[in-house]
């Protein structure tokens, strides 16, 4: 403790070291109440908002907005932090007016401090943490009680209508990426039926839906050929029979009909030969083009099949974007609004001066006690005692050769005087 061993070496501290430490706890005593006058006050107003589950199960109408609901409420925190949104509501609600010495950049920082975005996790099911959040606080501390609530449910605003649009952007993109796969798939299955289309008539193929037609267009000239043949063996029959039973100017004139009728029956066999033998030209195909046509059949069934994946995929994005555009979703609402704060939220100016009068006054000790350490001088007959072990013969006060004062001044300097000895000597 240095020169201080005794109760009586401390209070003889004081009083020799009285005016430095009055004056270190009046100016600190002054700081602390100009600190404290010029604290000002903050006002707190939080808006309590839930994450409301969709209104349709999953199993009856899925909707196509994925990812948990912690992750979306992170993403709309960030575009709320964001720059250019806190210079709008600083300009919409006139923030930090009285401050017109503070930049852009200082008034963000300022306000992105001055509001919190806290959530909620929701309870699990089962042991895995699906990350879906139920409550979201957004709490706002400002000079005013007004401006605070302002901010907290300008903020509780902005944060449910980007939740909104966020989600019914995210199915529009979903809805418009299956409605282009869609179409391209479309447009891929109608280039091909233009190419088989072009293969077929550059290699004479006749399309499949023509194939059974000219195969009974075959089979019904072979028809009419047996029957040319049948009308022939008649007629020939016929001509025989009169050139051997009748006279000869009526079987010359029977046999020339015979001629004419055989004829007529030439022209049709020939005819009906030239069509039958242009239908098996047109059914007849080689092994190269077979093999293109069964390349062209896996595609087109590929197509198909892809076509149907994709349609199913759009009629699942539809129904989700519908969800969303009736807010059947996932939803946002106010569960508690901004209130107005009816005191401040910091401690008070009163309590803050006293903190400061008595940190004040400790520092006035130290710096006393430090001073104390800088001329260590034994001053009483104990001190002495205490560090040579010799005692002092006699002890002659220091004698104030002052006047003494009269009225309340002269009565306490009298004390100050008189206390420290009466100490030492009960020490001795």
């Amino acid at each position: 403790m240095g020169p201080i061993f005794s109760l009586a070496d401390f209070f003889d501290m004081l009083r020799r070291r009285a005016a430095v430490i009055l004056y270190v706890t009046v100016v600190g005593c002054i700081l602390s109440l100009w600190m404290a006058l010029s604290q000002q006050h903050m006002y707190h107003s939080a808006e309590v908002i839930q994450v409301t589950r969709p209104t349709i199960a999953d199993d009856l109408a899925k909707s196509t907005v994925e990812g948990s609901s912690a992750r979306r409420m992170q993403l709309i925190e960030q575009r709320l932090m964001a720059r250019g949104t806190l210079l709008e509501i600083i300009e919409k609600y006139a923030l930090y007016a009285d401050m017109p010495a503070l930049t852009s950049t200082e008034k963000v920082v300022m306000l992105r401090n001055a509001v919190s975005i806290t959530g909620v996790a929701a309870v699990r099911e089962g042991f895995a943490d699906d990350g879906t959040i139920s409550v979201l606080t957004i709490t706002a501390m400002m000079p005013t009680a007004e401006q605070a609530q302002l901010v907290a449910s300008e903020f509780g605003r902005r944060t449910i209508e980007l939740s909104v649009a966020s989600r019914i952007e995210q199915a529009r993109k979903t809805l418009s990426f299956f409605a282009e796969t869609e179409a391209a798939v479309a447009s891929q299955i109608a280039a091909l039926e233009d190419e088989i289309s072009d293969f077929h008539a550059a290699n004479d193929v006749a399309l499949p839906g023509t194939v059974e037609f000219r195969r009974n267009e075959v089979a019904a000239i072979n028809e009419s050929l047996l029957d040319i043949a049948r009308e022939k063996i008649l007629i020939r029959r016929a001509a025989d029979q009169a050139s051997a039973t009748e006279r000869p100017a009526t079987a010359r004139r029977m046999l020339a009909e015979a001629q004419e009728q055989l004829a007529t029956l030439d022209a049709q066999h020939d005819l009906l030969s030239a069509r039958k033998a242009e239908l098996e030209a047109a059914l007849q195909t080689t092994p190269e083009v077979q093999r293109q046509l069964g390349v062209y059949a896996r595609r087109m069934q590929s197509l198909q099949g892809e076509l149907e994946t994709e349609s199913t995929h759009r009629n699942e994005a539809e129904v989700g974007f519908r969800l969303e555009t009736s807010r059947q979703g996932e939803r946002l609402t106010v569960l508690e609004p901004a209130g107005l704060a009816d005191y401040p939220s910091t401690s008070a100016r009163k309590n803050k001066a006293l903190m400061g009068g008595m940190a004040s006054l400790l520092v006035a000790l130290g710096v006393a006690f430090a001073l104390e350490l800088r001329a260590p001088v034994l001053r009483s007959a104990a001190q002495m005692e205490r560090e040579t072990g010799l005692a002092p013969v006699a002890s002659i006060p220091v004698l104030d050769t002052t006047p003494p004062r009269r009225g309340l001044g002269g009565l306490l300097r009298s004390l100050r005087r008189l206390l420290p000895q009466r100490l030492a000597r009960r020490g001795s």
